[in-house]
C-alpha cells in the first residue's frame, strides 16, 4: 500500500464516519417543531421585530480585528515546535518576528484610524442621498412592526 493509498484511506473513513454519524442522529432525534421552537433566541429574551435589522459596521470591524489576531495564535504553535529545532531556530525566530510585526502594525493602524473606540470621537457625516424615499421606509418599517 503506497502512501497516497493510506491518505485516500484515512479520507474516506473521515467522510464515512461523518455520515453516518449524522445519519443516525437524524433517525434517533425527535423532531416535534412548533411555533415556540422555531422563534429565534438570543439570551433569553422574546424576540421584537424583524430580525431584519442593520448593525453598526464597528461589530464586524472589531469581529475582523479579533480574527486577525486568532489566526496569530494559530500559527505561534507550530512555530513554537520548530523554533526549538536548533537548524531552524534563528530562521523561524526571524520570520515569527516579521510576522509579529505585521501584525503590530495593522493593529497600530486601526487603533490610529480610531477602529478599536467604540464611539467615534469625530462623526463623519455622509453625503450619500438614497435612491429610495425615506417615505417607503417608514411604510416598510410600520408593516413590520
Amino acid at each position: 500500500m503506497s502512501a497516497w493509498s493510506e491518505v485516500l484511506l484515512f479520507i474516506v473513513g473521515g467522510l464515512l464516519f461523518v455520515s453516518i454519524a449524522l445519519l443516525v442522529s437524524k433517525i434517533i432525534r425527535p423532531s416535534r417543531p412548533n411555533p415556540e421552537k422555531l422563534t429565534s433566541y438570543e439570551s433569553g429574551e422574546k424576540p421584537i421585530g424583524s430580525a431584519w435589522i442593520q448593525f453598526n459596521v464597528r461589530f464586524y470591524v472589531i469581529a475582523l480585528i479579533f480574527i486577525l489576531f486568532e489566526v496569530e495564535v494559530i500559527f505561534l504553535f507550530p512555530w513554537a515546535t520548530i523554533f526549538s529545532n536548533p537548524e531552524f531556530g534563528w530562521m523561524a525566530f526571524v520570520e515569527m518576528t516579521i510576522f509579529i510585526g505585521l501584525l503590530a502594525l495593522a493593529l497600530a493602524y486601526a487603533w490610529k484610524h480610531g477602529h478599536l473606540d467604540w464611539m467615534k470621537s469625530n462623526p463623519e457625516i455622509s453625503d450619500f442621498k438614497s435612491p429610495v424615499p425615506t417615505e417607503l421606509y417608514k411604510k416598510i418599517n410600520e408593516r413590520y412592526k
